[in-house]
């Protein structure tokens, strides 16, 4: 079957699908009104830098949606066009052509009724590729145009998951595409976190957006943002009173709730001479013991009247969640006065058996020093700190301990030994002799942690230092150098980290490799893989 589509027709496929003189498709946009001048002045830039067609381009920075391109093109010329985002072909459709095929045309068959085959074609002008198709059908073909970057991305996906043994959803690849036109304001950015199962945002100028999905840094395929960008992000989210705390301090941390979406905890600070933002986001239910995969036996440590609890790990590996489940199992059981102290309130606790009142550094109280005062004055039964900084509110939490408080404290470190040593080292030498024998005599836990990629999301790795008669001895005798190697050795009262990685990679959790490089210790963990011993 031959196809005569006419002069005009063959030229606006030659200069749009083909890619040759590619400032035609943009004014053609221009005129339509569908995107602006600094929008196409942006693709072009990146269509010198990258060498792809500037209608990829155009939508792979979002500044087109799904349809528009083979769209304009179908109307006028009156041919169908087929957005492959929208489409889900069976393997039967599938399978008339190999991959090899679908490769080497550049086509892909989407749907079959009668003996008609709907086939999806860069260039439907194209009668080799057409015959050919036919003659493996069986039958007629009625071309659609399609743009190159679905064809691309199409093609990446049967590369990667495999061509006509499962049926190929158009959907998914539209999942992994943010619809994003080019810097939107920073609402939209923080709407489109958890749609796209991230759980941060970065904002730099001089950068690419970029979000945290799976512990990996993903950044957009959009314009660096401009100094003047930051800071209308900034002033778009920040009050009177917070931009002023802001320009004095240069930094500022706080708690923003998004309409439909959540709330996120954002930390704003100052870098060459313009602004740096993250924005983490926070999850309005506490979760469960089970959902975190916190082992059983932690919850009984809460139980305890009295008693330092610390929990230890580095930025975003949980450690919030992990006191606030803490909080909740007390909340649940106890008949208590819950004080936390947070900076900022990441999940909000409601009175359940316990009166649970959380106040947030800097605006119910001055200070974590200020508020523990208060806590220990007020008779609070149980004090929960979102971070222990410095000597002075260290101290009062060590002696709110001994006057019969359970405290429970996050701290920033990467293992339970770095942080009894913080807790330690922060004092002067004189008075370090008398809080490791306050360490000594009331710690119940320390429990560092880790959040390592699996193949269902991310598995927690912990490590587990008890308050035991010989743990409490070597803190008294400052000897607190010597417990990492003894936790080589498994015990009740410890458990290695890399112990606990090699667990989750023997039971298939991990890959072997995502476990290496989150070990403290390679080659201990490489022995403990080796023998099986964990």
């Amino acid at each position: 079957m031959c196809y005569n589509y006419g002069k005009s027709y063959i030229h606006l496929i030659m200069q749009e699908l083909t890619g040759k003189h590619t400032s035609r498709i943009g004014e053609m946009l221009l005129n339509y009104g569908l995107i602006s001048q600094e929008q196409l002045a942006q693709a072009l830039d990146r269509q010198i830098r990258t060498g792809q067609r500037l209608g990829s381009v155009l939508e792979e920075m979002g500044y087109v949606d799904d349809d528009t391109l083979p769209g304009i093109l179908g109307r006028q010329q009156g041919l169908p066009h087929v957005n492959l985002f929208e489409v889900k072909v069976p393997p039967e459709v599938l399978n008339v052509l190999s991959l090899d095929q679908v490769k080497s045309l550049r086509v892909l068959p989407f749907r079959k009724y009668d003996n008609v085959l709907s086939l999806a074609m860069i260039d439907p002008r194209d009668a080799h590729a057409i015959h050919t198709v036919e003659a493996s059908a069986g039958g007629t073909v009625s071309p659609h145009i399609v743009s190159h970057y679905q064809m691309d991305r199409a093609i990446r996906s049967f590369e990667e998951e495999g061509y006509g043994i499962i049926p190929f959803d158009g959907e998914k690849l539209r999942e992994e595409k943010p619809a994003l036109s080019g810097i939107p304001g920073i609402y939209a950015f923080l709407k489109l976190v958890p749609d796209i199962g991230a759980t941060a945002l970065y904002l730099s100028a001089g950068a690419s957006p970029a979000m945290d999905i799976d512990q990996e840094l993903k950044r957009f395929s959009m314009p660096k943002v401009t100094a003047a960008q930051m800071k209308d992000f900034v002033y778009e989210i920040l009050n009177k009173d917070q931009m002023e705390e802001f320009e004095r301090v240069k930094e500022l941390s706080m708690v923003l709730s998004v309409t439909d979406t959540g709330r996120f905890r954002i930390d704003l600070y100052k870098q060459r001479n313009s602004f740096s933002l993250s924005a983490r986001l926070i999850r309005e239910n506490i979760p469960a013991f089970s959902e975190l995969r916190l082992p059983d036996w932690m919850a009984s440590y809460s139980m305890k009247p009295y008693g330092l609890i610390v929990i230890a790990g580095l930025p975003g590996s949980g450690k919030s969640a992990t006191a606030a489940a803490l909080v909740d199992v007390i909340n649940t059981n106890r008949k208590c006065n819950i004080v936390t102290l947070e900076d900022p309130v990441r999940y909000l606790h409601r009175h359940k058996r316990s009166n649970v009142n959380q106040r947030e550094i800097g605006i119910d109280t001055e200070s974590f020093a200020s508020g523990l005062r208060h806590c220990v004055m007020q008779g609070a039964d149980v004090i929960m700190l979102s971070e222990l900084r410095d000597a002075e509110s260290m101290s009062i939490a060590l002696n709110a301990v001994e006057a019969g408080c359970l405290v429970i404290s996050c701290m920033t470190t990467l293992n339970t030994v770095a942080a009894l040593d913080r807790i330690i080292n922060v004092f002067t030498v004189n008075q370090q002799p008398q809080i490791r024998l306050q360490l000594a005599d009331n710690l119940l836990l320390a429990f560092a942690q880790k959040l390592i990629p699996g193949k269902e999301g991310r598995e927690l790795a912990y490590e587990k230092l008890a308050g035991s008669g010989r743990v409490r001895g070597l803190i008294r005798e400052g000897k607190t150098a010597n417990i990492r190697s003894l936790m080589q050795v498994a015990a009740e009262d410890m458990l290695s980290v890399d112990r606990s990685i090699a667990r989750l990679c023997l039971d298939g959790k991990i890959t072997f490799e995502d476990g290496l490089r989150y070990a403290d210790s390679q080659s201990y963990y490489q022995d403990l893989i080796r023998t099986g011993s964990a």
